[in-house]
């Protein structure tokens, strides 16, 4: 976890560290895939690069650190592509649902009618600058949680549309590292188990209340907790509190939880092009 986007809220630009990390590891990642006989990689950026100001500088980094060019994506191809990985992943999902996807930088929420997406919506909320403004060391005191909850409710409110409020859909599914680390907790899971994770029913209640106990604890206490990968022990609790106020204000009990996503969306997308 590289962090792109650390100290990009308060400058709307990408930090020099952030950037030159970002590209070393793009790099590394290239030069493994060749090295495995790969012809074809691809680099796709998310809303971190397409929100910043100098987001063209990071992109020269990456072309010149791997040689390759960037595909900088929209909040709605985001969307499109997060809801194809998902729907390939969970094929016994049939009719209309509605999904989110919680990153670093925004949430998208797409609704599903019929396998494709009939609304797109990209919240600028995400857990990196929810992380930076209200996490400390410590554990999250009672004010400054109920503080970062109501800016995710208001930023929701103002960032949802009537079609997605109004969705009328029978099911939610949540993706990305929130859910998916939310998930292996509920489970109880000593290592991470895509298999045990993917399509698991994370409930309302467990949500609460892995969101309360992650909370309490101080971040190393957190970051030795049984699948929390490395870097994650600040974001949990504000992706916790997103994907709460995702429920309740989408009227869900629980969520299915995909362990695909926008990645195996952009692939599902590569080998679609024949």
């Amino acid at each position: 976890m590289t962090r792109l986007g650390e100290g990009q809220a308060g400058t709307d630009i990408l930090q020099p560290a952030a950037m030159r990390r970002t590209a070393e590891v793009v790099a590394a990642f290239a030069r493994r895939a060749e090295d495995l006989g790969v012809r074809d990689v691809r680099i796709v950026a998310t809303s971190a690069v397409r929100e910043a100001a100098n987001g063209a500088e990071f992109l020269a980094q990456v072309r010149s650190s791997s040689g390759r060019q960037v595909r900088v994506i929209s909040g709605e191809d985001e969307a499109r592509l997060t809801l194809l990985g998902v729907t390939g992943g969970l094929p016994d999902l049939r009719g209309d649902f509605l999904l989110f996807d919680i990153g670093g930088g925004s949430t998208e929420f797409v609704l599903s009618r019929a396998g494709r997406a009939s609304q797109a919506v990209s919240v600028k909320l995400g857990v990196v600058e929810l992380a930076e403004r209200f996490m400390d060391q410590g554990p999250v005191d009672h004010t400054r949680y109920d503080a970062m909850a109501a800016e995710i409710g208001a930023r929701l409110a103002a960032g949802l549309t009537e079609a997605i409020l109004r969705h009328g859909a029978p099911a939610l599914v949540g993706s990305a590292g929130t859910v998916t680390t939310l998930a292996a907790l509920d489970l109880g899971l000593e290592s991470y188990d895509p298999a045990r994770v993917h399509g698991h029913r994370l409930t309302r209640a467990a949500v609460a209340e892995l969101g309360g106990r992650l909370a309490a604890l101080s971040l190393v206490e957190r970051a030795a907790l049984p699948c929390l990968e490395p870097g994650r022990a600040d974001l949990i609790v504000p992706g916790s509190a997103i994907c709460l106020e995702a429920l309740d204000r989408l009227g869900f009990g629980a969520l299915v939880v995909s362990d695909r996503g926008l990645r195996e969306g952009i692939l599902c997308e590569i080998l679609a092009e024949g």
